[in-house]
């Protein structure tokens, strides 16, 4: 199926595996050239390669924490600087939720209880 992608230009957070791949896969498919972004730079080059050789369309890697403002302005430049403009971005980064819910938790308690 044409969706008409073709010359157009991605990022894909979490690009290196799992859905982000799997996205990131089927618009090179449709002619897209793509920013994948990740924060495992071994994963991500590997998937950029693989991608690359499989679609013959440009992949560009960049490491990136989601969870950063600089990092993220940074990947923005990147694929501007590289592909010159962003038609689409697919978000698929996700963060370890441990880290969140013990965050969450010691709010909580410190409302319930106050300092101790």
């Amino acid at each position: 199926m044409d969706l008409e992608l073709e010359g157009k230009n991605a990022i894909v957070t979490g690009g290196s595996k799992g859905i982000g791949k799997a996205i990131a896969k089927e618009l090179a498919k449709e002619g897209v050239n793509i920013v994948i972004a990740a924060r495992n730079k071994d994963l991500l080059d590997a998937t950029a390669k693989e991608l690359s050789k499989e679609t013959n369309q440009r992949i560009i890697p960049v490491i990136c924490d989601t969870g950063n403002s600089e990092a993220v302005t940074k990947m923005v430049n990147i694929a501007i600087e590289n592909l010159n403009s962003i038609d689409i971005l697919v978000n698929c980064a996700a963060r370890p939720l441990v880290k969140v819910l013990n965050h969450f938790h010691l709010k909580h308690r410190m409302t319930i209880f106050g300092m101790i």
